[in-house]
């Protein structure tokens, strides 16, 4: 239910940290607004933050060195503002570890929708012992959708963002076979998918990064000359 979902509202801009935190109340979701990246360490730190709306541009700190910061401490889930459209900056968010990426100015009613959709990639099960019935294994590492964790050989957790692990799944479902973009984006976003969508090509640099020995010359997931990409590891049960 969305009333027991914290949301976490980064801005520096008072109107907008006003507007959104009403907005986001009225749709069911308690609501903490920072203004810079002091306060919102001070309230990772005192409370229970399920997801934060992160702008870009705040003074000291920008948005992106403090979204560097979250997800190198494994933290929630982020949905990161910008009044920069660029794709450049959008994809750079994306690479540090946003789970989504809205320009400004936009709808309210666009940021709920892609709040939900990251807070469903993200939500774990409750953690259990070891590998649930479902879980796969490929190329020594095994991925477990009852808990979300991707763990190597050696038993070490990798971590993912919850768009990284959402993709990983999908294509971990679907072994040798050839998968598009808009295939990708249907299957981990869905309607929350926007057109020309790049955020498919920046997840699977990032996961190449932490599954493959050598990224450049890919083993597991390979590109598909205008086609999209196949997971080519063989996939069994642990």
């Amino acid at each position: 239910m969305s009333e027991n979902i914290h949301l976490l509202v980064v801005d520096d801009d008072r109107e907008i940290r006003d507007l959104l935190t009403r907005y986001l109340t009225r749709h069911g979701y308690r609501v903490t607004a920072a203004r810079d990246g002091q306060e919102m360490r001070k309230f990772l730190a005192d409370r229970n933050i399920d997801l934060i709306v992160l702008d870009l541009m705040l003074p000291g700190e920008d948005g992106l060195a403090l979204c560097r910061a979250i997800r190198a401490e494994s933290g929630p889930p982020v949905v990161m503002l910008s009044a920069m459209g660029e794709d450049a900056d959008r994809i750079l968010g994306l690479e540090i570890g946003a789970d989504d990426y809205l320009p400004k100015p936009f709808n309210p009613r666009e940021l709920v929708a892609r709040i939900k959709a990251v807070l469903r990639r993200s939500q774990s099960a409750a953690p259990g012992g070891g590998p649930a019935a479902g879980a796969f294994s490929f190329a020594g590492y095994m991925l477990d959708p009852a808990q979300r964790r991707l763990s190597a050989a050696s038993g070490e957790e990798i971590a993912l963002t919850a768009g990284e692990y959402e993709l990983l799944l999908a294509l971990v479902q679907r072994p040798r076979r050839v998968l598009s973009r808009d295939d990708l984006l249907e299957i981990t976003r869905g309607r929350a998918a926007g057109p020309f969508d790049r955020s498919i090509d920046v997840q699977i640099s990032r996961l190449r990064r932490k599954i493959e020995t050598d990224p450049a010359d890919p083993a597991i997931i390979k590109t598909v000359r205008s086609g999209g990409y196949i997971f080519s590891a063989e996939v069994g049960t642990p």
